[in-house]
């Protein structure tokens, strides 16, 4: 198993300082974050991350992207892109640049339900139904231009879209090639939505678990209820050893099913400096494995 960082969760650093830093910590790889984004004043996950590449120009940035990644000795453990499987053009760009660079894989949005807010837009109100049968539609066109490009299309589990579940990843997959399509599954996007017992939705996902991203939640009660007197309760980011996930209890899961590729961190926390948490994520998840009886890689610092 190895070990990477999305750079959406690393948005103080520039490329250069984020692949020095990682490689320096000893982590194995980087997986990029590729979006247009919204300007900021400040550095934000969302906003202002100096660590993404933009969309526009993706085709330019590509030798720096390479140099940057090859000069701190990291690998690629896929590209975090943002473009939606509806938007064609965004994703043929996409597959092209993670074929370009060697990355294998990207991750290619599905549509949001109908009632979310989800990328900033405005709910669609188109029924599930509606939405699974254009998101399938869609990515079987996707399927094809991976194929085309030789690299694989990952569908992310995520709150407030189609695929929030391992089950309905599954299903929107089912008959395509696992070699061209694949599915992210993230702990810490199911304690907010699409839960379910992790050893039997790996399972269930079999040859089309390609991926594995890692951060956790929690919900937290607002003191005020409802208006018909009722608790309300939202989620938040929480560190990787203080969410409601069990992360040692999914490293057991992955372990029984003989997951032994990529595991990606997007700690969203803001607990602790970027620094000093991301050398402890890397610390906590190699403790995790050791205690799951997984082998690791021994890192970009490793002599």
């Amino acid at each position: 198993m190895k070990f990477s960082v999305f750079t959406a969760s690393t948005p103080e650093w520039t490329p250069a300082e984020a692949a020095a830093q990682l490689a320096a910590q000893g982590w194995d790889g980087i997986e990029w974050r590729v979006t247009d984004q919204m300007e900021s004043a400040e550095p934000g996950f969302w906003a202002g991350n100096r660590a993404t590449w933009p969309l526009t120009g993706l085709e330019d940035s590509i030798p720096e992207i390479a140099r940057i990644t090859s000069g701190a000795g990291l690998e690629f453990s896929g590209l975090g892109g943002y473009a939606r499987c509806d938007n064609h053009d965004d994703v043929d760009r996409v597959l092209a640049a993670t074929a370009a660079l060697g990355a294998r894989q990207v991750r290619v949005n599905v549509l949001p339900l109908g009632n979310s807010t989800m990328g900033g837009g405005e709910p669609s109100g188109l029924s599930y139904p509606e939405l699974f049968s254009a998101t399938r539609e869609h990515y079987e066109w996707v399927a094809s231009r991976a194929a085309h490009h030789g690299v694989k299309a990952l569908v992310e589990l995520h709150h407030g879209t189609i695929t929030a579940s391992a089950s309905s990843a599954r299903r929107l997959l089912e008959g395509f090639d696992p070699k061209h399509v694949g599915v992210i599954h993230d702990l810490g996007n199911l304690v907010i939505e699409g839960w379910e017992s992790p050893l039997p939705a790996l399972q269930l996902l079999g040859p089309y678990l390609a991926h594995v991203h890692v951060k956790n939640a929690r919900w937290v009660r607002r003191p005020e209820p409802d208006e018909a007197g009722g608790a309300v309760w939202v989620n938040e980011w929480a560190p990787l050893a203080e969410g409601q996930g069990s992360v040692l209890e999914y490293f057991r899961a992955l372990a029984e099913v003989g997951y032994d590729e990529w595991v990606t961190v997007e700690d969203f926390s803001t607990d602790v400096p970027l620094a000093e948490r991301t050398a402890g994520n890397l610390a906590y998840l190699r403790r995790v494995a050791e205690l799951a009886g997984i082998s690791v890689g021994a890192g970009a610092g490793a002599a």
